[in-house]
């Protein structure tokens, strides 16, 4: 018989978290209410840009011109349509004046001009029938959208013969932010029913089921206060509520999904509810905080990168990770205390059994240890197969193109969306979608005109505008030929900054803004993944001791992302679906997105692999059964693992159905992920690898091995441990231990049985 571990009397943290378990919970509860009043309002603090390079020569150019000349970078459009009339008959010129007038009264507002004004061919439409005011509404993105909602109202709809639609830059994201949080909250009324449901039918009991929610809930609200505290020291963008949404709901679950599993499973075995809890806070409690710390590894790598985009995401996301695991870890604890044996109650699933007998413990999992054997005995074929079906799924990424978020991100109907459509498609050129270069320092006429010419002999011009001269500044405006942000007004802007100039030249607008951007990322990409990559590994082999396993676990986790990023290059870059998913594919994929969607599934991925890697871990440690110990992982977090995949998915399909393209993908996106990891991934390529390996997968050197023994967290003791340990105890704990090695060599016998058939 197997020497087995004796039962572990309660640790310290088991003690802490249920000694006052009423008090503690009266605690959660006066710290989320202060949490909902901190976090109250905490969207309209956000801003809704971010993808750019604050360091970059653009922004520096584009900060300069908005101080020394605010008329050159317009950042709101009225578009004036003057219906069946033509844009100068005086009629329309004159309501068009008082329009322009007005607007240049207003607080906030600088360098308004128009077409009435100027008379550019520019800013009328080809047909006669639109032309355009423009100006720029000054200040940071708070007091932007601020004297945009002031001044709308009065500018927006008819005014005599012409009718007046509001659109430009600021327009377009403060369109955006509004559509994200209404999305967001029909996300949320669409996924806590549905979650409901699901756990449910994952639980049975309606009083268990209720338990992750709860976490969830109070997760999401902590992060809310979280990110209203940071909004007073920094930018944070309104997309990383979504993000908040997701992994508060999707994580908070998942762990407490894991607890909550094992507690009742301590309970069946006839511990008591103390007991069971200190039992599952050493156990699964130990992998809940592993999980946490890898998914706040990959999320904490986009601090590295400058776009206030992605570290916002990191706020976010390292927020909400680290309150559902606090809460998974304190919370849950304290209230399955005082629930004991009554967190069965309410079973739901009991009207629809028809008298048929609940499926006793020591068969559930039975179909995933049966898969996982049968994987096993050929576990060649399934290695190849799933990884080359996972590589053919990843090509069409091989095919991306960068681009930037613009209108094209609304639905077709938003007013700001429709502004920036007429002008693409009836204005010549493409007002605001040219490149600015700032002239900085003293330079005669003939050095400007000199440079304007040599500017105007670039392949990608067609033609140049300027120079307007302040003092010691001047700027010009290029306009290339084709789509503000497309491979040829990319390539114009690496041209513009080799021109030779008697003065100091910064090249900015929106394709000067994307090569920025995406330099930026390039520089930083390898120090972002050597850090998840090297921390990774070390948590890894912290919680298995093996050298093999950690390497297994990136290269995996990787590999399940490739269906991820080949999904959005198909369907969003090349609008594959578009119609299906109701979205305008812009022909590129945001820079930024590829980056947070890598980080959000990678931690994802790991949190599912710590799960699995875990159980087997323990197994392994009690039998010293390679093949044993990858089966009853598989049997016991195969079932645990989709259903949190599930329900993780239906939060972030949730997510998807945004109106705005982006949140749509990122919600699809990464449920696919998702998906594929814990189906495919966790079920088929895991086991086919680790036994290809073979024993060899928990070899380590023997320093690296006292390392471990010294400084790792397991789920368990070894048997060996146990031994060594088994004889000092009393007759009735020794009896105990005896019980439950018999029970284990019984389930070990079951598993054995069913990989033979």
């Amino acid at each position: 018989m197997a020497e087995v571990n004796t039962p572990p009397r309660p640790g310290g943290w088991t003690r802490f978290v249920t000694a006052r378990p009423r008090l503690t919970l009266l605690a959660a509860l006066v710290l989320t209410v202060l949490a909902v009043l901190a976090g109250s309002g905490v969207a309209d603090r956000m801003g809704s840009g971010g993808w750019e390079d604050p360091d970059a020569e653009s922004s520096y150019a584009t900060r300069a011109l908005e101080r020394e000349f605010p008329d050159s970078q317009p950042n709101l459009l009225l578009l004036v349509d003057a219906g069946d009339a033509s844009v100068d008959d005086p009629a329309v010129a004159a309501e068009a004046g008082r329009l322009t007038e007005r607007l240049a009264a207003e607080r906030g507002v600088a360098g308004v001009g128009s077409y009435w004004r100027s008379g550019s061919p520019a800013l009328r439409a080809e047909d006669g029938h639109e032309a355009l005011i423009a100006a720029r509404l000054t200040g940071d993105e708070t007091a932007v959208n601020q004297t945009l909602e002031r001044i709308t109202p009065s500018f927006r709809g008819e005014h005599g013969v012409v009718e007046v639609s509001v659109g430009g830059p600021v327009a377009v994201r403060h369109e955006m932010q509004t559509i994200i949080q209404e999305d967001l909250l029909r996300a949320e009324l669409i996924a806590l029913p549905v979650t409901l449901v699901l756990l449910v039918m994952v639980f049975g009991s309606a009083v268990a089921a209720l338990l992750p929610l709860g976490i969830g809930i109070v997760a999401i609200l902590g992060t809310n206060a979280v990110l209203r505290g940071l909004t007073e020291f920094t930018d944070v963008s309104v997309f990383a509520m979504n993000l908040t949404t997701a992994l508060g709901l999707g994580l908070a679950i998942d762990y407490a999904l894991f607890l909550v599993r094992r507690f009742r499973e301590e309970l069946s075995t006839g511990a008591d509810p103390r007991t069971a809890v200190g039992t599952t806070l050493r156990t699964a409690g130990r992998t809940v905080l592993f999980s946490a710390l890898t998914v706040a590894v990959s999320l904490a790598a986009m601090l590295l990168f400058p776009q206030y985009f992605l570290r916002s995401f990191a706020y976010a996301g390292i927020a909400v990770v680290l309150l559902a695991a606090a809460a998974a870890l304190i919370l849950l604890p304290a209230a399955l205390v005082l629930l004991g044996h009554r967190v069965n109650s309410l079973d739901l699933r009991r009207p629809f059994r028809r008298g048929r007998p609940a499926r006793p413990a020591a068969e559930e999992g039975a179909g995933w240890g049966r898969t996982a054997a049968l994987v096993m005995r050929r576990a060649p074929s399934f290695a190849l197969g799933t990884t080359a079906v996972l590589v053919l799924l990843g090509l069409p990424f091989l095919g991306v193109r960068f681009g930037t978020a613009d209108d094209r991100q609304l639905p077709s109907t938003a007013e700001s969306r429709v502004v920036q459509q007429h002008i693409r498609d009836g204005f010549p050129g493409s007002p605001g979608g040219g490149l600015e270069v700032l002239a900085e320092g003293r330079a005669t006429r003939a050095q400007y005109a000199a440079y304007e010419e040599r500017v105007a002999g670039l392949p990608e011009v067609v033609r140049v505008d300027g120079p307007v001269v302040k003092g010691d500044t001047a700027y010009f405006t290029v306009l290339p030929r084709g789509e503000a942000v497309d491979e040829p007004a990319q390539r114009l802007v690496d041209d513009l900054r080799a021109v030779d100039a008697p003065f100091d030249t910064e090249v900015t607008g929106a394709a000067a803004v994307l090569v920025d951007s995406k330099d930026a990322i390039g520089e930083r990409l390898p120090a972002a993944a050597v850090f998840i990559v090297i921390v990774t590994l070390l948590l890894v082999f912290l919680l298995t001791g093996s050298v093999l396993i950690p390497v297994q676990a990136v290269v995996l986790n990787a590999l399940s992302l490739t269906a991820m990023f080949g999904a959005v290059v198909w369907v969003f870059q090349d609008g594959h679906l578009s119609g299906l998913l109701g979205f305008t594919s812009p022909g590129s994929i945001e820079t930024t997105l590829p980056v947070l969607m890598f980080c959000v599934a990678f931690g994802l991925s790991m949190d599912y692999g710590v799960f699995l890697l875990s159980r087997i871990k323990e197994e392994y440690d009690h039998t010293g059964d390679h093949e044993q110990a990858v089966r009853h992982g598989v049997r016991r977090t195969g079932g645990l693992i989709t259903a949190a995949a599930v329900i993780l998915a239906v939060v972030m399909v949730a997510i998807g159905t945004s109106r705005v393209t982006n949140t749509k993908m990122l919600g699809l996106g990464i449920a696919l992920a998702v998906l594929m990891d814990a189906m495919i991934v966790r079920s088929l390529l895991v086991p086919s690898v680790m036994r290809l390996t073979g024993r060899a997968t928990w070899w380590a050197p023997g320093p690296l091995r006292r390392f471990h023994e010294r400084f790792g967290l397991s789920e368990g003791e070894s048997v060996r441990g146990a031994g060594q340990t088994a004889g000092t105890e009393d007759s009735a704990v020794a009896g105990e231990a005896v019980a439950a090695g018999e029970a284990a060599a019984d389930e070990a016998a079951r598993d054995k049985a069913e990989a033979r058939g």
